[in-house]
């Protein structure tokens, strides 16, 4: 009889124990000040994108407290108010305390409660203080477009030595470090695997704490997959960049590095080819809000200055080819589109950190200014002709 009560208290205990699993919750509360009356989100983000989890609408005191199920392993979160975001993760059933100020939230803010979101953090301001630098950069009329290419490039490896050295090769088990590795200026991986074999290196030991660590988290399969394909891939890429040295030589005669893409049309178009002309090479995505009036204002621009030897190569960094193909089929200048997405080696070697961005190239292939050097583009393109 005895024996048969401590098998049902086992088996009672075993209940309650995934009860209890099942029911743990992590808090996320603090105050935003300045804030009444906008509503606040806990969004998840997850592999397959951002999902809103819960809501509320900020009193005079701005407090707030949402609690949601934790997960086996560490997953990332955000606070957001309109555009103005706090990047979390949480990897248990703590409670993260969070206070800031609107409208500046994303930078002033405290969090306490989470060594891996004070990290977050730090890595969030430095990554925006990077793409400030750049821009910065970008934004000095007396440099060329070489010059201006390599400041930036220097930037963005010296963040990648800090980042590297003092974040994820120091704790690559840690949430923060997974962070890391996905970091953008503007729409490009300041880590690329693709790209980069340092990079790939930086994917492989996150990946191979987090097999340790989280052996069935999705985050730890996908970042895995990520480090493998990089490798399997890297003589790709190694061919890919002596492909890339080659053409680097060419630009000693023709001063651009050559883009050969296939436009909407089937056919394929080489950007040296337009020498003798004065070229806009226009980086865009169509899928964007604000192209539709950006179209319109280069439609303006190029049926006004086309018969004096003025041409547009528009890349297209559209992810739906048929989406690009129907945007694309009344304009009037070269449309093409890069496959590789916002992983291309050709947004590397321009220095694009964010899109749209374009360059002038005058009638001898010589990229001349970006974007951010220009405050009168027809002024400029005048010049040219």
């Amino acid at each position: 009889m005895m024996k048969q009560i401590w098998k049902a208290a086992a088996a009672v205990a075993a209940v309650l124990a995934i009860a209890s699993c099942d029911n743990r919750k992590f808090t996320v509360a603090g105050e935003i000040s300045n804030a009444k009356d906008s509503v606040l989100y806990l969004e998840n983000i997850g592999l397959e994108g951002i999902t809103v989890l819960d809501s509320t609408k900020l009193g005079e005191n701005g407090s707030f407290s949402f609690s949601e199920a934790t997960t086996e392993a560490p997953e990332f979160y955000r606070l957001r108010i309109a555009d103005q975001i706090i990047s979390l993760s949480i990897d248990s059933t703590e409670t993260v305390t969070v206070k800031a100020q609107y409208p500046q939230m994303a930078t002033r803010y405290e969090v306490s409660g989470s060594d891996n979101c004070e990290k977050i953090k730090e890595l969030t301001l430095k990554q925006m203080a990077l793409y400030n630098q750049a821009l910065n950069v970008m934004r000095t009329a007396n440099l060329g477009v070489d010059a201006t290419n390599d400041s930036i490039l220097s930037l963005i490896n010296a963040y990648k030595e800090d980042v590297k050295h003092n974040y994820i090769f120091k704790e690559p088990y840690k949430a923060y470090s997974y962070f890391a590795l996905f970091q953008t200026l503007g729409n490009t991986l300041i880590f690329n695997p693709r790209a980069n074999r340092d990079d790939i290196k930086a994917f492989a030991a996150v990946a191979t704490s987090w097999d340790t660590y989280f052996p069935n988290a999705e985050r730890g399969k996908n970042l895995h997959n990520i480090a493998i394909e990089g490798m399997k891939n890297q003589r790709i890429v190694d061919a890919q960049n002596a492909e890339l040295r080659v053409e680097a030589s060419k630009v000693q005669e023709s001063g651009v590095f050559d883009i050969e893409l296939t436009d909407n049309h089937g056919t394929v178009r080489r950007l040296t080819d337009l020498k003798g002309k004065v070229v806009l090479l226009d980086f865009h995505v169509f899928a964007m809000d604000e192209s539709p009036a950006r179209i319109l204002q280069l439609r303006e621009i190029y049926h006004k200055y086309q018969p004096q030897g003025f041409e547009v190569y528009q890349v297209s960094y559209d992810p739906d080819e048929h989406f690009w193909k129907q945007q694309t089929e009344a304009l009037p200048w070269i449309s093409v589109r890069d496959a590789d997405g916002l992983a291309s080696q050709r947004l590397v070697i321009y220095n694009v950190p964010a899109i749209p961005d374009f360059f002038l190239i005058d009638r001898e292939n010589n990229l001349v200014k970006r974007a951010a050097q220009i405050s009168d583009l027809e002024a400029e393109i005048r010049k040219l002709l």
